[in-house]
């Protein structure tokens, strides 16, 4: 269940932070200003092995074992999830921080700050760092406006705000060069999908589903449906029959609404929404557990709606957590439908 309504491909919080434009202080060409070949070799070993990777902005020389990385916007915590230590990273919310894994928030704090979450990257204080290479996702106006500036300070790989998430963190383990971590986690993602569709077959076969969540940036009285996120790896792989916008259109999770549509929710077997991880609904999605009607819906008094926690949806360790969370949530369904 996701706490933040993401693009299919992308996450819509990131988008709304990253699209405004990034307001660098300025840096010029300063440090070795010779492009990203020489930027590779910051350490002073100009035959240091290199390797190609395609991107968003070509394809980049970057260092064969990268040492200094700066992770920027939504690169920051898949990379800290596969194991990796940035040596720079930008802002990411109290609420991303606070259902990180110690280690992983250690990670996080021990790195240089060089940017907001808004969008805001300090340029000298990033080739202070002397990185040998950079990840970034971003809006592509914003790559457009101080991409060149990044590549002068080191190697950069960009993602565009819609790259699928599985394929964001193979691609994020390939350039930071942490790929051992990701194939563990995602043979553990794929035992864990196995797992729950053979466990759960009966429950999943013929039950209507309904996602249903709300953010801090929710208008007051509004609530959703969620079709992308972790919602979306609920119907795709897991199987779950959950409601979706039809090709072409918006997602519905972009789509506000009023606190006098949650009735209508009673035309589904089973209402999914978003808890933290001590199984508590999030509090941007407490209003709509007190409203009368949600108390009154028979999916409610029934037992049938069911909290699951999912920490992020944008690299395997979350989502592996999410997975726990809702195989636990399907067995509380047993033998009720």
């Amino acid at each position: 269940m996701s706490s933040i309504p993401v693009t299919r491909r992308g996450t819509v919080l990131a988008a709304a932070l990253m699209s405004a434009s990034l307001l660098l202080t300025a840096c010029g060409s300063d440090g070795d200003g010779t492009g990203n070949k020489a930027a590779a070799g910051t350490s002073g070993d100009k035959s240091a092995e290199v390797r190609s990777v395609k991107a968003e902005n070509g394809t980049v020389e970057i260092p064969a074992a990268p040492r200094r990385i700066v992770t920027i916007g939504n690169t920051n915590l898949p990379f800290i999830d596969l194991g990796g230590k940035p040596v720079g990273v930008t802002e990411v919310s109290d609420a991303e921080l606070a259902v990180l894994p110690k280690e992983q928030k250690a990670a996080y704090e021990a790195a240089e700050v060089v940017g907001s979450s808004g969008g805001d990257v300090d340029l000298e204080k990033l080739a202070a760092l002397k990185p040998d290479l950079i990840l970034v996702q971003f809006h592509a106006n914003d790559w457009d406006k101080v991409g060149k500036r990044l590549e002068s300070i080191a190697p950069t790989v960009l993602w565009g705000l819609d790259t699928e998430w599985k394929a964001f963190a193979g691609e994020i383990a390939e350039a930071g060069n942490v790929t051992d971590e990701l194939g563990r986690q995602k043979a553990e993602f794929e035992k864990k999908v196995a797992q729950i569709k053979k466990t759960h077959r009966e429950t999943i076969d013929g039950t209507k589903f309904v996602d249903v969540s709300r953010g801090d940036w929710s208008d007051p009285g509004t609530f959703y449906i969620a079709d992308i996120g972790c919602s979306e790896i609920a119907r795709d792989d897991i199987g779950l029959d959950l409601p979706a916008a039809a090709d072409g259109k918006d997602p519905l999770a972009y789509e506000s609404l009023p606190f006098e549509q949650i009735g209508e929710l009673s035309t589904y077997d089973v209402i999914t929404y978003p808890v933290d991880a001590e199984g508590r609904p999030t509090e941007p999605f407490v209003p709509v557990t007190k409203t009368n009607t949600w108390k009154a819906l028979p999916t409610v008094t029934s037992g049938r709606a069911l909290g699951v926690f999912c920490p992020g949806n944008n690299s395997y360790g979350p989502v592996n957590q999410y997975l726990d969370s809702l195989d636990g949530a399907l067995a509380a369904l047993a033998g009720q439908l």
